[in-house]
């Protein structure tokens, strides 16, 4: 007899985690990598039909599935907690000898401050001591149809930044802003430093800047010393008519030198968190050969174009890129959770930081 899909879902999102049981007296904070909530967009989508509280997105089931993943700590949205929830958070985060890291939105305006301010205390009572932001959601050459419409998305953010700066400080907390595929790496440097805050800096993701056509090593060293946490990944690429595809592969698969990545990062921050970001789906566009793409960035030199390209010629995989949208919600579920468990084997044997 076939299982209703509602039904199908709801038992593939709650079965999942009984994949990752902890053995007997395992307390988590083992690994060398923490672990960001993000590398679960396909339990996500299946969690949508719970109640929040039973999502693995709430805090605290992300904090007990990662335990038992053993990785060291958690990079996940807070909200706006009550102080006894907060404070039952940040004690099963220390006994389990993990970190707890914030994800935060940005105050769209003065009206949002509250909000921003509520979460901030949040994260802080929880013992996040940093918290991860964006300042665009979505990707700059798919978001903007003219140079005007990204300026003006910059102005906006550079008044979002300068609104969140001061609850930062006075709360103590680093707010580090993730290069998204939004800025190119000197212009999120410049405009962080119009805060003029040392509590202000980066999430420096080692891979969404390819997108860009940005060198990726480049881009870690040019982020290295003002990062406060990072979304540790490797990539891989392939051609298609447009200009080139780009995934998230398991960690010793892809195109990127991790473990010098890791030398460069730990040389400028020596204790900054390594936290797997592992996103499972079918590859990004970059439309890099179309008119379109260009439309935000009047000012990158065409040399930056041909080395991206060699790149993805030099490096493409002998494979296509994996694609998951074809399988069934179970199967996903299964591709999902072996990447990262694949990830984290790797993080374990082959490297160190």
């Amino acid at each position: 007899m076939r299982m209703p899909r509602r039904s199908m879902l709801g038992a593939c999102a709650g079965a999942i985690p009984a994949l990752f049981a902890a053995a007997p007296g395992h307390s988590g904070g083992e690994g060398m990598l923490g672990l960001v909530i993000h590398s679960f967009a396909v339990r996500a989508v299946a969690d949508r039909r719970l109640p929040v509280s039973d999502r693995l997105s709430a805090p605290t089931r992300f904090l007990e599935h990662a335990r038992a993943l053993g990785v060291r700590g958690v990079q996940v949205g807070l909200g706006t907690l009550e102080d006894n929830a907060a404070d039952a958070l940040r004690d099963r985060a220390r006994a389990a000898s993990m970190y707890l890291e914030g994800i935060v939105a940005l105050p769209r305006d003065q009206a949002d401050l509250e909000r921003f301010e509520s979460e901030i205390r949040t994260a802080k009572r929880a013992g996040a001591g940093v918290v991860r932001t964006v300042m665009l959601s979505g990707r700059r050459y798919e978001t903007f149809a003219t140079i005007a419409a990204f300026r003006r998305f910059a102005e906006s953010a550079a008044h979002a930044l300068a609104l969140a700066a001061p609850v930062v400080v006075r709360h103590k907390i680093q707010l580090a802003v993730e290069n998204h595929k939004d800025w190119l790496a000197e212009e999120l440097i410049r405009v962080l430093k119009q805060t003029g805050s040392d509590h202000v800096g980066v999430c420096l993701d080692t891979g969404n800047s390819i997108a860009l056509l940005e060198d990726p090593m480049e881009v870690v060293e040019s982020l290295a010393s003002i990062a406060f946490t990072t979304h540790f990944k490797d990539m891989a690429v392939e051609e298609y008519r447009d200009g080139f595809l780009l995934s998230e592969v398991p960690l010793g698969t892809g195109i990127l030198d991790l473990p010098r990545v890791i030398r460069t990062v730990r040389a400028s921050r020596p204790d900054i968190r390594l936290n797997l970001e592992m996103i499972t789906r079918d590859p990004l566009k970059v439309p890099c050969l179309n008119e379109g793409y260009w439309t935000t960035f009047p000012d990158v030199p065409g040399k930056c174009l041909a080395r991206a390209l060699a790149l993805v010629r030099s490096r493409k995989t002998a494979q296509p890129l994996p694609r998951i949208s074809h399988l069934a919600i179970e199967q996903q579920l299964r591709t999902e959770d072996d990447n990262i468990r694949r990830c984290l084997t790797f993080a374990r044997e082959r490297l160190s930081g």
